[in-house]
């Protein structure tokens, strides 16, 4: 039981943590789509904060640093039946507190510039048949344009700790610019 109470306060702490880190963003998203584990979908949800962009040294491209919140819901049914009594299931809903980087190429109105790829380690609660460690390690593909974006997104620990059956998800996302 104090496991869970102190859990419950090392959550809560990182979402603190997480809003007033964002308080100085450049740019904020709210992401949402489907998630697959092998072929078994569930709906899952993202906040990121991006910040400023800043050149790699003399090169095109640019790096901007990101923090993201997420949500991946767990699944129950028939098509999972088979994990029912395997240890770690798939009830579990999985929070994320990911931080990493993204990364650009071009320059701000060059048309390929949209198009980003973001790495991030991120720290977890649950444990599922496809997150069972407590970090993740998050890549994504996407492009961001003014208010819309759309990515591919890959969650899993590497193969670090067995079972790894990883998350792979489309997301849209509604971004704000301050």
């Amino acid at each position: 039981m104090h496991l869970k109470r102190a859990t419950r306060g090392l959550v809560a702490a990182a979402v603190l943590g997480f809003a007033s880190i964002s308080a100085s963003a450049q740019r904020i998203e709210i992401q949402g789509g489907r998630s697959y584990m092998d072929s078994h979908p569930t709906n899952a949800y993202f906040i990121e904060s991006i910040f400023a962009e800043a050149p790699i040294g003399q090169s095109r491209w640019t790096w901007a640093p990101d923090v993201s919140f997420g949500y991946i819901e767990g699944r129950e049914g028939q098509g999972v039946r088979r994990y029912q009594d395997s240890h770690p299931g798939t009830k579990d809903n999985v929070k994320l507190l990911g931080a990493g980087t993204r990364l650009h190429y071009g320059q701000v109105g060059d048309w390929y510039h949209p198009f980003f790829f973001s790495f991030q380690v991120a720290a977890q609660s649950g444990s599922t048949q496809a997150l069972s460690s407590g970090y993740e390690f998050i890549s994504t593909l996407g492009w961001q344009w003014k208010f819309l974006s759309l990515q591919i997104r890959h969650i899993s620990n590497g193969g670090f700790r067995e079972p790894n059956r990883g998350e792979t998800m489309a997301l849209v996302g509604l971004g704000f610019d301050f």
